[in-house]
């Protein structure tokens, strides 16, 4: 029997997940149809039925009240493992689901969250995956739709029951915003942004102790709106009248800068084929032999003519939720930092290469060694220092950058800045990614500009960066750790396009 769940061409193997369901449908279809039998499954019973409500409620549009009914009425676990498989549904099959059977989800996913089911937070969360940054095809758009709606709909019970999904829905829609923003002369997506509107000013204005978790990026997503009328507000209040926000432990901006974010809201954005890739290529492709791989990735996941806002993303996802273990990063396969110097490269428009260069940096501008992870700056420091010679344009765009962001990225709190940065140096060298600056301050290919400034911010470290002020350097030897905790002995002239 074909499948009626998946598109799937010929050369394809078959998927494990769907095989499961639709022989479970195939082996009980008999039992489904009422009146349905009175009698107490098995342990393995169970889960065969299971199975196949879930491929008739995808794949019987007309039967899925029936389904529905035969499965409130067998129920001994709270729905656990129907909400869990649904979840692996999503991951493993939706991109390759049929359309009815995605409206089908959708709709199961609502009942799951109307009766409580267990595990129902990570289904939607499962969900919100996979809406691709940067898609604005028809299919994309619909299930960003149907999940804002969703979202609205059951906002009570999700505020009693699972709080901090709506977190999950919030920096997936504040995301989502500043992309839809720019093609809002779009009629579908102007009605789209209307609602993802209405849910995120909801969001931050009715639960901001809430909104308040999500950490310092919820920060830089906002100021990605800050163009966007309805958020014009938000961000005078978060600036100039915290009390506002009715958040007690909320008086300044910069408690939201000192709040680490955690890596799950990173994963948020993308989706698990793409996170699969990415961890392939990080954890068993040597250095050298990745451009087939870049090549596929690229075509697969960055060739539409939005996607490149992808690379923001999946920058901050490489620095904050992928760090490898010693036995990686000793090893000869690819190293974060060359991959990243892979998608700056790659980036077509300059709003979106800004927008990547602050995802790599962001953790640097509030660094405290205190509760920040040094891993989350690594991919930076090494692709500065790696880039020399051969990239050193490279070089000189990122120290620009940086000094920029920490000259101009908020006057009033400057000095945050300021001791995040020189703390994020300090700790860089204490931790052994680097064993000192001599490689920038004297280097000659690097702009005597930016020599000047990074001896000025030095001079203010000496106590924990050791700096030689007077050693030549011609740039062709880089005094790096040879092996450290933190980087592969991996020779610094790499083609980050091998």
């Amino acid at each position: 029997m074909a499948s009626k769940l998946i598109q799937k061409a010929g050369h394809e193997a078959e998927n494990p997940i769907e095989v499961s369901l639709r022989e479970a449908f195939e082996l009980l279809e008999p039992q489904l149809r009422p009146p349905f039998p009175l009698t107490i499954p098995t342990p393995p019973e169970y889960l065969n039925l299971n199975w196949a409500i879930i491929y008739g409620i995808l794949c019987e549009p007309h039967l899925a009240k029936d389904h529905i009914k035969h499965l409130h009425g067998k129920i001994i676990d709270g729905y656990s493992f129907f909400t869990n498989t649904l979840t692996k549904v999503v991951n493993n099959l939706y991109p390759k689901l049929v359309y009815s059977a995605k409206i089908q989800l959708i709709w199961v996913t609502t009942e799951m969250v109307s009766v409580l089911a267990v595990g129902f937070n990570g289904l939607l969360v499962a969900l919100l995956r996979q809406i691709v940054t940067g898609d604005f095809s028809e299919g994309n758009l619909w299930l960003c739709s149907e999940l804002v709606t969703l979202f609205m709909a059951k906002w009570d019970c999700l505020l009693e029951e699972e709080p901090l999904v709506l977190t999950s829905a919030l920096y997936t829609f504040l995301r989502l915003l500043s992309d839809h923003y720019r093609l809002s002369s779009n009629l579908k997506i102007e009605a789209l942004m209307k609602m993802e509107i209405s849910f995120c000013v909801r969001m931050l204005r009715e639960q901001f102790h809430l909104c308040f978790k999500i950490g310092r990026d919820l920060v830089r997503l906002l100021q990605d709106l800050v163009h966007v009328p309805e958020f014009r507000d938000i961000w005078k209040d978060l600036l100039l009248n915290p009390g506002e926000f009715k958040t007690d432990e909320f008086r300044d901006i910069s408690q939201l800068y000192l709040s680490r974010t955690s890596s799950r809201y990173f994963l948020l954005r993308i989706t698990p084929e793409m996170e699969t890739q990415l961890r392939f290529l990080l954890t068993h492709v040597k250095l050298g032999s990745q451009k087939r791989y870049e090549t596929w990735f690229a075509r697969k996941f960055l060739s539409l003519p939005e996607s490149d806002a992808l690379v923001t993303d999946i920058v901050r996802f490489i620095c904050c939720s992928h760090h490898p273990p010693n036995e990686i990063i000793l090893s000869d396969v690819i190293p974060r930092w060359a991959v990243i110097g892979w998608l700056l490269k790659s980036c077509r428009k300059n709003y979106v290469e800004a927008n990547a260069k602050l995802a790599l940096f962001y953790d640097w501008l509030f660094f405290d060694e205190s509760f920040d992870n040094v891993m989350n700056i690594e991919p930076a420091i090494l692709l500065i220092v790696h880039s020399i010679p051969k990239y050193i344009d490279m070089t000189h765009t990122l120290l620009e950058f940086l000094f920029l962001l920490m000259e101009n990225y908020d006057f009033e709190r400057n000095d945050i800045i300021n001791r995040g940065i020189l703390s994020a140096f300090c700790t860089l060298v204490r931790k052994g990614v680097v064993h000192s600056f001599d490689v920038l301050i004297n280097c000659d290919a690097l702009a005597p500009s930016l020599k000047q400034r990074l001896a000025r911010l030095f001079s203010g470290m000496k106590a924990c960066v050791p700096i030689n002020f007077d050693q030549p350097s011609t740039c062709s030897s880089l005094n790096l750790p040879k092996a450290s905790t933190m980087e592969s002995q991996t020779p610094l002239q790499v083609d980050m396009e091998q």
